[in-house]
């Protein structure tokens, strides 16, 4: 089979053209095709080299195609990539025993995707309501927070509160509560009035909500409500953890500690799919044998590429950078917004930030949309979400004078509208 001789297939139209007729209409991109990828920058097809601001939304944190980790991914695809976990392997269990050591947890599970990840962290709550708890059989309830996003299943749609999510997907999952984000006193009510709430999981920021920070107090509250009523507290730290918000996960800024930890993205420094659950001994040891698993899951390419990226943030200092340059940006946004009123808000931890952009009349709900595709012309790449929100998450290694020069960019951009 031969492809259309007329158009290069490194041509931009062409690259887009071939997605759109043979691939599913699930994502709306912004048209900038990429080809390379090197630190905090990416190339297109023409050579036109970009600053990546959404890091594949905080998976890319230790940078595009860090020699490190991909020399030790390079290393291992030469011996073992899997072996399912029908065999121990050599690399298993080293994996393992690194993430119990770097987050502080008796036990880790690991599976590939973020999704997959809060699936099993729902599992294993359901699991520790029946075995340890004593729930009735099909009692267990999950409480989650509205404005949540955990993926694209069915499990993690039945949480929503978005109707893109969930219009055309039912039935949805049963058992679920969905109470307002950042209200200790609705969470209390839900755990005074129920007691076959089993769960509590919430993401320390919301991100896909774009980049929703709680109030101070908000996580220490929710540890103080779960520990009083015996509900389990998870924390989706899948797009917040691994050093983004200035702190190796989110939950560090007000010293908690959840009762499982969940992790993807960044974990594998953009990779490859790894995910991870943490958690103690008395809730991960509730599952036996064939009761859940992944044959990617834990395989030894991912424990390998898993340790590199985790020790090339401790060895950069990236969550110090993170907080550093979080700063930075937050300081030029704020100065900025007082340049125009097009920007309304500025929001964020560490280098997981928003702003909240004053809909244009003429350009409506795509305003943030013209904004996003004026800067890819002016050599940024980012994204809007939810409308008038757009994230700003570059990889954790950009430096001072790199920020500045993006931040240029940004009020440039702005500054035209």
């Amino acid at each position: 089979m031969t492809l259309d001789p007329e158009i290069p297939v490194s041509s931009a139209d062409k690259a887009m053209d071939l997605e759109w007729h043979y691939g599913a209409h699930n994502y709306h991109p912004v048209p900038a095709v990429l080809t390379r990828g090197e630190g905090i920058f990416v190339w297109d097809v023409d050579e036109k080299r970009y600053f990546d601001f959404l890091s594949a939304y905080s998976a890319v944190s230790q940078g595009h195609c860090h020699p490190r980790i991909v020399n030790a991914m390079m290393q291992q695809a030469q011996r073992l990539t899997l072996t399912s976990r029908a065999f121990y392997n050599d690399k298993t269990g080293l994996c393992e025993k690194y993430l119990c050591d770097y987050f502080g947890f008796d036990k880790a599970l690991m599976m590939n995707s973020g999704a997959e990840g809060g699936e099993t962290a729902l599992k294993l709550t359901r699991k520790w309501a029946y075995l340890v708890k004593g729930i009735a059989q099909n009692q267990a309830k999950m409480v989650f927070a509205t404005g949540n996003f955990w993926g694209r299943t069915l499990a993690a749609i039945s949480s929503s509160t978005d109707a893109s999510s969930t219009n055309d997907f039912g039935p949805l999952v049963p058992g679920y509560i969905v109470i307002p984000y950042n209200d200790l006193e609705a969470l209390e009510n839900t755990f005074k009035s129920d007691p076959n709430v089993a769960g509590f999981m919430v993401e320390p920021i919301q991100g896909e909500a774009g980049v929703v920070v709680p109030d101070a107090g908000y996580l220490r509250g929710v540890r103080d409500l779960c520990t009083k009523y015996n509900v389990l507290f998870i924390a989706d730290e899948v797009q917040t953890g691994i050093g983004r918000t200035g702190k190796r996960v989110a939950c560090d800024h007000e010293n908690v500690k959840p009762d499982l930890l969940v992790l993807g993205k960044a974990l594998s420094g953009g990779i490859m799919p790894v995910s991870a659950v943490m958690t103690s001994d008395e809730v991960m040891l509730t599952i036996k044998p064939g009761e859940h698993g992944s044959t990617y899951g834990g395989n030894p390419l991912a424990c390998v590429v898993t340790m590199e990226a985790l020790q090339v943030v401790e060895d950069e200092h990236l969550a110090e950078n993170a907080q550093n340059m979080g700063e930075v940006f937050r300081s030029r946004m704020t100065s900025l917004s007082q340049k125009t009123d097009l920007l309304q808000t500025v929001r964020g931890k560490g280098l997981l930030n928003a702003i909240v952009i004053t809909e244009r009349p003429d350009l409506g709900d795509q305003t943030a949309w013209e904004i996003c595709l004026k800067l890819k012309d002016n050599g940024l790449l980012t994204k809007p979400t939810h409308g008038d929100k757009i994230r700003f998450a570059p990889p954790l290694t950009i430096k001072e004078a790199q920020m500045h020069e993006a931040c240029d960019i940004i009020e440039k951009t702005i500054l035209a509208f």
